[in-house]
């Protein structure tokens, strides 16, 4: 299990992402299916939401993992069940990337995660249950290349220049600049991040982003801080997202969890496209998952979580906005279907 979650872990970072090694690096091919279905129920100020509730397909994706040589490694995670939007089809494809690894560098190119720090973005979003508004705003996988290097075998940086998460089908020609921290210390994980993206044709928008874990035994801390700035506005504290996550594992199959999210943004400007000016949302909630079937190759998890948001959401698209109720229960699979050794 901890095999499992550190690959998926290493897989969310742009320039470093490998294929899993919950087999072995020799295998040319790993084809696997991630599957989640859920009930769920929507509430808000008291009244049902009725397009949003009920049973639900959340997530079927297709992944194919391998090494080609020793050096050179591939992936491809495929989401099934989202729809896209031009003729590329890529807009249903999370990633698909080569990487190279020499010495203490790695290369990568392809499409990517875009490099952004914090551990409630870098969880794959098939194990996430409520997340903050920012998280439901960001278009994570883009198109780029980027470069990672060791400084030591606990400390990695990753240079990553990819097209911006913000930019339109009549205007690609838009940027995003990366550079990420992963680090390892004892009872401490960090993923850290300065990014520059532009959100309009010759603007940008910085962020900080500063992911932390503590794991303790059977408990792990998870805290994100990101702060988001542009010209003409304060840069601290006017636009800015907090997440905390607090994890408790009784044993290999139960895993309880308490999670609170804050997203504010009084910067008075537009430059933020994930967390609108004049929004203030505060959210809360827990969950319990149950995992009576995991080993190297399969992975069946139960969950059932709630959750519940109050203060101002500027973006009325979005699911939790003051007073909303948000409840599921549902199954998560992964099967792997085939593996095959390189010769």
């Amino acid at each position: 299990m901890k095999r499992f979650i550190l690959a998926l872990a290493l897989s969310a970072i742009g320039g470093t992402m490998f294929a899993d090694t919950y087999e072995t690096d020799e295998n040319i091919l790993n084809l696997r299916i991630e599957t989640r279905l859920d009930w769920q129920g929507n509430w808000n100020d008291g009244n049902t939401v009725k397009g949003n509730t009920g049973f639900e397909g959340k997530y079927l994706n297709l992944r194919l993992d391998g090494n080609i040589t020793s050096n050179l490694s591939y992936s491809w995670r495929q989401r099934l069940n989202k729809a896209h939007k031009d003729a590329t089809y890529f807009d249903a494809t999370d990633w698909i990337y080569l990487n190279y690894n020499i010495d203490n560098w790695s290369i990568a190119g392809g499409k990517q995660v875009v490099a952004i720090g914090g551990w409630e973005y870098d969880r794959a979003p098939i194990d996430l249950y409520g997340c903050g508004v920012f998280w439901n705003n960001i278009p994570c996988y883009q198109i780029g290349g980027s470069v990672g290097y060791h400084v030591t075998s606990a400390d990695k940086l990753t240079f990553q220049f990819c097209q911006s998460p913000f930019h339109t089908s009549d205007n690609r020609n838009m940027y995003s600049y990366n550079v990420m921290w992963n680090g390892s210390h004892g009872c401490f994980d960090a993923i850290y991040s300065a990014n520059l993206i532009e959100y309009a044709p010759g603007r940008y928008i910085n962020y900080l982003a500063l992911g932390n874990k503590f794991t303790f035994d059977k408990v792990t801390l998870e805290l994100d801080v990101m702060n988001r700035a542009s010209s003409h506005q304060t840069f601290f504290f006017k636009d800015m997202s907090v997440m905390g996550e607090l994890k408790f594992r009784p044993s290999d199959k139960w895993a309880v969890f308490a999670k609170g999210t804050y997203d504010v943004n009084k910067s008075g400007t537009d430059a933020d496209i994930t967390v609108l000016n004049g929004t203030e949302l505060k959210m809360v909630g827990a969950g319990v998952e149950f995992m009576p079937f995991v080993n190297a190759r399969h992975i069946l998890r139960f969950h059932a979580t709630g959750f519940y948001s109050w203060g101002h959401n500027a973006n009325s698209a979005d699911l939790m906005q003051s007073k909303t109720l948000f409840a599921n229960v549902g199954v998560t699979w992964y099967m792997n279907l085939l593996s095959l050794k390189r010769k």
